[in-house]
Parts: structure tokens; sequence; C-alpha cells
């Protein structure tokens, strides 16, 4: 019986795993690096080291992953985003 609790539990955390998903940052060409900053800042809770280099990377790769979590956990993240015109996709 124990056997099949574990079990269970296993393919429980499997599904949650495989739900996550990724919030993406694009890069444009109309907000500013300190903007984008401040925002993943205030809005991702990055600190600013990380909110820096996710700027950079979405810049010279056109995108990158600033979060990750379920559809609905990343929801109000990119609702708040593109709310301040940043270009996000949840994928």
């Amino acid at each position: 019986m124990s056997t099949k609790e574990k079990t269970s539990y296993a393919h429980e955390a499997e599904e949650q795993l495989l739900d996550l998903k990724s919030l993406i940052l694009y890069n444009d060409d109309h907000n500013t690096f300190d903007f984008v900053i401040e925002t993943l800042i205030d809005v991702c809770e990055h600190d600013p080291m990380q909110a820096e280099n996710c700027a950079m990377i979405a810049h010279f790769k056109g995108k990158c992953p600033v979060k990750s979590g379920t559809d609905k956990e990343l929801l109000p993240y990119y609702t708040e985003m593109t709310n301040r015109e940043l270009t996000v996709e949840i994928k």
C-alpha cells in the first residue's frame, strides 16, 4: 500500500513538472534597458544583477526566460508586464 502512495506522489510531482511554463521576455526597440531592468526588479522580483543579465540576454539573443511556473502562477506577471508595454509570452 505504501508503495502505491509513493508512486502516486511521484506521478503528481511529475505532472506538476510537466505543467511548468516560462515567462519569456522578448527584445523590443522602444523600451530602455533601465525601464526593462526596473520592471524585472519590480514585477518579477529579480535582484539588480539578474534583471540586468536578463535584459542583456533578451537584447542580444532576442528573448530570455525571466520566470517559471504554472500558467496560473505566471498570469499576473504576464499581465503586469504587458500593461507596462513589454513584449512577453507564456510558453
